[in-house]
């Protein structure tokens, strides 16, 4: 390739998304007339809820839809999430403070294009979701990994966080409940990273995406709640995705004091301008509506929930600790790596290894933990159909302890 064909530095050093390389694969086995049990993407198998999907055919012939809209979103649907951030969180925000994105993720990498310089850092708890670093390394900023194990449920220590801070350190991510470990943060460690990111002057991000999804006697702490002072420095990341059962309409939001949401304007305006006018009046009725249909998926979540835990922890050599939040199920498979495993005896040395063994071999797909800076875990999204995960689990116990 010839000097001026070379791409730049910054996407060389980005990653790809894992869960999405998981998916395509699996997605694309299936296409080949294969039998492939996907537990890759996090994405609800549940349809959209009809009061949404009538919204939007509804939009879909009114003409006031076919033009641009204003950048930030449309003032109903602001208002709208205003609403419902003062229903769901316990505090008030103004519409002003409201942008609109195109999906969650574009609220991830707007966020750190407007705070970071070159070299600021951030530290991000892990196990984490998979693009946050690479938001952050998009940014020019440098990504600073905590990590908290099972044995502390995967919820950071404070102590670890506040080694890990120099005069570098710009923002803290929040994630809970969590992707990918389904954990639900204590109050008391919520609070603590808020009054800590007011001592130093840090951004806290708090991504709030599963709000809706906890069990047990878990349940959802938002900062900004838990304490007010910290909102001068707050930004929350959300979408109707996860709750509503949206992924594909493309609709996500962030919340922010008013100079970032209107920097966070001022840099969608060059990159997209308006999300679809169509998806945003379906997120007017989504967020503005009653969350019956939230509940009934949760239901459906909880008694998955249960039976993957389960079934991984009948597998010799897997330790699958019971999450509280989101869905997903964080498995340790340490144990089986290094062992030949299945009808061919195929030895992986890393999750990653394993992973894609297990794809190729018993086609179940299953995110390795690599993607989300946890080496020897696999993350299996139980947001799929029963009896899909019943024969998925019973493939993986096959080839394990072929």
């Amino acid at each position: 390739m010839a000097q001026w064909q070379t791409l730049s530095d910054r996407i060389n050093h980005v990653t790809p998304s894992a869960t999405l390389a998981v998916d395509s694969k699996a997605k694309a086995m299936k296409a080949a007339g294969l039998d492939v049990i996907g537990f890759g993407a996090g994405e609800p198998n549940f349809p959209t809820p009809d009061y949404v999907v009538d919204a939007a055919a509804a939009a879909c012939r009114d003409p006031k839809n076919y033009k641009y809209t204003p950048t930030p979103g449309l003032p109903e649907l602001r208002r709208a999430i205003a609403d419902k951030t003062l229903r769901d969180s316990g505090f008030e925000v103004t519409p002003e403070q409201v942008v609109v994105t195109n999906g969650g993720k574009q609220a991830v990498y707007s966020t750190f294009q407007i705070l970071l310089n070159e070299g600021d850092e951030v530290i991000i708890p892990t196990p984490y979701w998979t693009s946050y670093p690479e938001a952050v390394k998009l940014a020019g900023g440098k990504p600073v990994e905590v990590f908290a194990g099972a044995e502390r449920g995967f919820e950071p220590d404070l102590d670890a966080i506040e080694a890990a801070r120099t005069d570098r350190t710009k923002a803290i991510i929040v994630t809970s409940p969590n992707n990918p470990t389904g954990a639900v943060w204590s109050a008391e460690t919520i609070q603590g990273i808020a009054k800590w990111a007011i001592e130093h002057h840090v951004w806290v991000i708090t991504d709030e995406i599963y709000e809706h999804l906890n069990y047990d006697d878990a349940h959802t702490t938002y900062i900004g709640a838990a304490v007010p002072e910290v909102r001068d420095q707050l930004i929350i990341l959300n979408g109707v995705a996860k709750t509503y059962a949206m992924p594909g309409w493309r609709v996500g939001w962030l919340i922010a004091p008013e100079p970032v949401a209107k920097a966070d304007a001022k840099l969608q305006g060059h990159m997209t301008s308006n999300v679809a006018n169509v998806s945003q009046r379906a997120a007017i009725a989504a967020v503005s509506g009653p969350l019956d249909e939230v509940y009934h998926m949760r239901e459906a979540f909880d008694v998955r929930r249960k039976a993957i835990v389960a079934a991984l922890n009948d597998i010799e050599g897997v330790h699958c600790p019971t999450p509280t939040g989101a869905f997903y199920a964080f498995a340790d498979i340490r144990e089986l790596l290094g062992r030949p495993l299945g009808p061919n005896g195929t030895v992986s040395a890393t999750s990653s290894d394993f992973a894609a063994a297990l794809l190729d071999e018993a086609h179940v797909a299953a995110v390795p933990g690599e993607a989300f800076g946890a080496p020897g875990y696999l993350r299996f999204s139980y947001a799929l159909a029963d009896d899909q995960l019943a024969e998925g689990m019973r493939r993986m116990k096959a080839y394990v302890e072929a």
